[in-house]
């Protein structure tokens, strides 16, 4: 029988907790507190936890060579640079309140898309997932990069709308109704009952 996993992705404290490294700088992490996102969030793996769904977090983590940096783009050269986002480093860690317990799968990536350069298919297929549903920042770009892959891929995805935001309530909402419909359904925390 497939299942249902819930992947919060890039939650983390230098990309959007408060004064966030990038985050304080692009907006990440006004628009993240605004939204109630990590509160949010929080609320939605306790109740995966309590169901006994399958958790995964993603999030952006390069080795200390930036062998694993799979973007080459220049965003990314920003990364290497200024050697941001070390896999260790303060920043990179979870925002506390949704940070992973012993246990839950943790990927760690090195471009956008979490199905590039790790092994993130070979453990939704292990899990014997079905149905992925998905929360994170920026809503569009990790979240709708997410989407598009596992939606050609053939799972089932619900976008948690409430779980996300970006750089700005614009950017978010141009994502979510125009964008992320063709890949996924768009949900509400407040539904989420995997299981059920």
């Amino acid at each position: 029988m497939e299942s249902a996993v819930l992947m919060l992705m890039d939650l983390q404290v230098g990309i959007c907790g408060p004064g966030g490294l990038l985050g304080s700088k692009s907006g990440l992490s006004d628009h993240t507190a605004r939204r109630h996102v990590l509160d949010r969030a929080a609320g939605a793996l306790e109740e995966a936890r309590k169901k006994g769904v399958s958790v995964i977090h993603v999030g952006v983590a390069f080795d200390d060579d930036y062998a694993n940096r799979n973007n080459r783009g220049r965003g990314f050269e920003r990364f290497e640079s200024n050697r941001w986002m070390l896999r260790g480093s303060e920043e990179a860690a979870f925002n506390p309140q949704v940070a992973p317990v012993d246990g839950e799968i943790v990927i760690r990536k090195g471009c956008v898309n979490p199905f590039i350069g790790t092994n993130l298919m070979e453990i939704l297929v292990r899990l014997g997932a079905g149905h992925l549903y998905l929360g994170g920042t920026a809503t569009n770009y990790v979240v709708e990069s997410t989407a598009r892959h596992a939606g050609d891929t053939g799972f089932a995805v619900t976008v948690l709308e409430d779980l996300c935001a970006s750089y700005n309530q614009e950017m978010h909402d141009f994502a979510i109704q125009n964008i992320l419909p063709m890949f996924a359904s768009i949900g509400h925390s407040s539904e989420f009952s995997p299981g059920a």
